[in-house]
């Protein structure tokens, strides 16, 4: 065990299973004292290497995560702190390993539940190897003005009343973290403060006990007043006793146990931490305190008198002119966090997403304000897809067209260019997603990307009331092809289904077909020129789904040509053909199909 001081302004710590809260508070202490550098060299995270992001005052720094103990200790040689935040079933075997380093001198265990023998085990190894164990079960400790364990002593607010953020005169040791902030702020209140407070922790068997930690500040010069805060159960206290009794201790040592309540419950009771429990009257909070107070120790009456006995005690020194009035700083402002700033209403901050679609912050994710029980119970894809992308519940007309359109456009054979290119991608061994953009990327004015484009001129056409004839010759002048007419397979003799079925559909169901029946007469007037200029299922979708938004009744003028503007048809075809391209790219791995190459037959090469 060390026999004086543990910690100082330059002390440096390894954090082991990043906790985010715990290692910015270690840093916003930092930033308090005015530390040069920062308490937390780096942190480990088992399996895992990078940086984490992490404010040093107002600057934002970033922390190296190392993925094992030995990497992490061989970056930062000068930190020799441990700061074990694992969960009781790890925290023994990673203590122990970081014991075994050579760079490591003092092991902080904050997990409950560690099993006992492998507590003694870590204790001997490192009583045999003079290191410092602090737990497990164990908030941490602090030196006032230089570094602090994870969440010791609480939020900042709390340091700062506590004065914990220059050094005082007292050093203090109890077994509760909890009671610690209690003590720090009492210890405030009629001394001028705290150099040094550890919490050793409330297991049965402690890392190091209290009187480890008070003959430290026994040797610890700046320590003049040594309080002890102890509790019923175990004998450790009786150590201190001992050491009271053989002159070890020269400073004056303030202490109490608490529990004497514990004799007013007929049977034995289970306080809150684990070695709070008398096993007898050797083990009772008031044979401790006697014992203490025989050997010297200023022991109160109560726990309500400890404070009272604090100040006597150190108001005695004061005037005995062995303690230097501390000279009082301001500290510096700790910068608020922008999410808390904003909760508490002090700054307002504009956001960097707008959505209008989607809302997953209450207890069930809405679209367009519709929860997600409501759309399983009662909806089907297309009422998602009218919800997320029209922001409104179309009749159910409309979403079973969706469907339809979603159906007829899923897949069109392995030929056409948006399956060939993902059966080609699947078969180079590409994953899925790879696979089904190659397919995807093809998607444009020449394979399934004129469905907007059909909407567009067959809606400028009609509204302005041209004839067929002009619209198509109209065209021709300009020289741009009529899109959603033509097809390179179906023509006059050989209808493309999909078509049939749309407009089947369509005049059953809509209550208007004008932009559709508009489309047909095209048809009609494009066949007079070619067999194969019949309507495709482009120009069908297109020119269905305007009058499916006029028909409706729920969009404006606007905002039909907002849709048609922006896009949204196309999105049909997208979404639908995605089905069949991930359909090609499972076929072509589930039949283990080897790397295509082009025949060479079938390439014309030429000069």
């Amino acid at each position: 065990m060390a026999t004086g001081q543990l910690f100082s302004r330059t002390t440096q710590a390894l954090f082991y299973n990043y906790k985010q809260l715990p290692v910015q508070r270690m840093l916003d202490f930092d930033f308090l004292c005015g530390r040069e550098t920062p308490s937390v060299a780096g942190i480990i995270n088992p399996g895992a290497d990078g940086f984490q992001k992490l404010f040093f005052g107002q600057e934002e720094i970033a922390v190296p995560v190392h993925a094992t103990i030995e990497a992490a200790c061989a970056a930062h040689p000068t930190a020799d702190v441990f700061i074990n935040f694992a969960s009781y079933r790890s925290a023994a075997a990673s203590s122990m390993s970081a014991l075994k380093q050579p760079t490591i001198r003092v092991v902080a265990i904050i997990a409950e539940g560690v099993p006992e023998s492998d507590t003694k085990q870590l204790i001997a190894y490192a009583r045999a190897n003079n290191k410092v164990v602090i737990g497990p079960a164990t908030v941490g400790g602090i030196q006032a003005g230089a570094f602090k364990i994870g969440d010791t002593a609480g939020t900042i607010d709390n340091i700062i009343q506590c004065k914990l953020y220059r050094p005082g005169s007292v050093g203090f040791v109890s077994k509760s973290g909890g009671m610690s902030n209690e003590l720090y702020n009492t210890i405030a209140r009629v001394t001028d403060g705290i150099y040094e407070g550890i919490a050793i922790g409330g297991d049965v068997f402690p890392g190091s006990t209290l009187s480890d930690h008070v003959l430290r500040f026994n040797n610890i010069p700046q320590v003049k007043i040594i309080v002890v805060l102890g509790e019923l159960g175990g004998r450790d206290e009786y150590s201190l006793v001992e050491a009271l009794k053989q002159g070890k201790v020269t400073k004056p040592v303030v202490a109490w146990v608490s529990g004497t309540c514990a004799r007013l419950f007929k049977s034995e009771v289970q306080f809150g931490h684990a070695g709070a429990k008398s096993g007898g009257e050797l083990e009772s909070a008031q044979a401790k305190n006697q014992a203490l107070r025989e050997a010297g120790a200023v022991v109160p009456s109560s726990y309500e008198a400890f404070e009272i006995a604090i100040k006597e005690t150190f108001d005695k020194l004061a005037e005995e002119g062995k303690i230097t009035p501390v000279k009082e700083v301001t500290p510096p402002q700790i910068p608020e966090d922008l999410s808390t700033a904003i909760k508490s209403g002090k700054v307002r901050a504009p956001t960097h997403i707008i959505s209008t679609i989607s809302d997953d912050r209450g207890e069930e994710p809405c679209y367009a304000g519709v929860p997600m029980s409501s759309i399983v119970e009662k909806g089907s894809v297309g009422d998602v897809i009218s919800l997320l992308w029209f922001k409104r519940s179309l009749p159910r007309y409309c979403t079973h067209f969706i469907e339809i359109c979603i159906m007829l456009c899923a897949d069109h054979g392995p030929c056409v260019s948006g399956a060939h290119n993902a059966i080609v991608t699947a078969r180079a061994g590409k994953d899925l997603v790879s696979s089904l953009v190659s397919g995807l990327l093809t998607i444009g004015p020449r394979f399934g990307g004129a469905i907007d484009d059909a909407a567009r001129y067959f809606k400028d056409a009609y509204d302005r009331g041209l004839t067929p004839y002009e619209f198509v010759e109209g065209m021709k002048k300009k020289g741009i092809r009529v899109p959603g007419i033509g097809h390179r397979i179906k023509s006059r003799d050989n209808r493309d289904k999909r078509v049939e079925l749309l407009q089947r559909f369509a005049r059953t169901h809509f209550p208007s077909v004008k932009y559709m029946e508009y489309a047909v007469q095209v048809e009609t007037y494009t066949l007079s020129k070619a067999n194969n200029l019949v309507l495709n299922v482009d120009g069908a979708i297109g020119s269905l789904f305007l009058d499916l938004l006029a028909g409706s009744g729920m969009f404006s003028k606007p905002e039909i040509d907002e849709i048609v503007e922006i896009g949204y048809l196309n999105g049909l075809f997208v979404l639908a053909r995605s089905i069949g391209l991930i359909g090609h790219t499972f076929d072509q791995k589930r039949l283990k199909q080897p790397l295509y190459r082009h025949p060479w037959e079938d390439v014309l090469y030429t000069k």
